[in-house]
């Protein structure tokens, strides 16, 4: 069993593989819903105040980056390097962006900064799950041994 959780995705059946990705998109857009949840009701604390309340907390936060590492190392390991990318960091940013962009800004002239806001983030999150998906990835069993096999093909 764990041998078919862990082997490379592209010895497995297509639908299995594409079953894999799917809910990995899933979980990855369900880690960010989980960890930061919206606040349709999101409103200032006072009449006076400018700054709005959030549901959004530290530990929010660690848990949506502890949770989109691991799934970005998971597909690192079982996959080719873009997939994690796919799979791991365009859900959240995908619904950053729906969130932002729903949501009006502050009154105090940075309304428009919401592309800087989510650019930032995204190419953080990007980054992130390349660096653990790439570190991962040196982890499989198969590459070390096309490795072995490339560098005896070589001496010949």
């Amino acid at each position: 069993m764990t041998e078919k959780l862990l082997s490379p995705l592209r010895t497995r059946p297509w639908p299995e593989r594409w079953l894999t990705r799917v809910l990995g998109a899933a979980l990855s857009a369900a880690a960010y819903l989980l960890c930061l949840p919206w606040d349709l009701r999101n409103r200032p604390e006072s009449a006076d105040a400018l700054a709005e309340t959030s549901p959004v907390t530290g530990l929010g936060v660690a848990s949506l980056v502890a949770a989109l590492l691991l799934l970005a190392a998971y597909f690192g390991h079982r996959d080719a390097l873009a997939w994690p990318l796919l799979l791991v960091a365009v859900p959240p940013a995908t619904l950053l962006y729906v969130s932002l962009r729903t949501h009006p800004g502050p009154p105090d002239g940075f309304a428009n900064a919401w592309p800087l806001t989510w650019a930032f983030f995204t190419l953080v999150t990007a980054a992130g799950v390349l660096v653990a998906g790439a570190v991962a990835r040196q982890f499989r069993a198969d590459l070390a041994d096309s490795w072995d096999e490339e560098l005896n093909l070589a001496r010949w």
